[in-house]
């Protein structure tokens, strides 16, 4: 789906948040954990990046190009949100399309499956 309509998906396991996912400019300060070659590794980003963070911390890295360890996806979550990244050259009816294939996978993976979607502009 990602490939298709060439736009980011990232998927992040909404128990472990803590408050209301935000998407902002880091200030360079912040923390972030994550795995680099199968270890875990602590990295901060450079002042200005964005970052999808809660009230813990960062959450994921460069938009949603780099997933932390504590809101990651496993087998067993279940509460989760998908984000889906687009430009303004990117038609609406085809952000649409694209997590509509999104949800119509899911549905096939977890029959009965409950979802929502919203779209956040800017």
């Amino acid at each position: 789906m990602s490939l298709r309509y060439a736009v980011p998906v990232g998927g992040e396991n909404s128990a472990a948040y803590c408050g209301s996912p935000r998407l902002v400019f880091a200030d360079g300060s912040e923390t972030f954990d994550t795995l680099k070659e199968g270890q875990p590794v602590t990295e901060s980003p450079e002042p200005g990046e964005v970052i999808w963070r809660d009230d813990r911390g960062i959450t994921c890295r460069r938009w949603n190009w780099r997933q932390g360890v504590r809101t990651r996806l496993s087998a067993s979550d279940k509460a989760m949100w998908f984000i889906l990244e687009s430009l303004p050259e990117m038609p609406v009816d085809e952000l649409y399309a694209a997590g509509n294939m999104l949800t119509d996978g899911l549905e096939k993976m977890m029959p009965g499956l409950r979802f929502e979607s919203t779209l956040i502009g800017v």
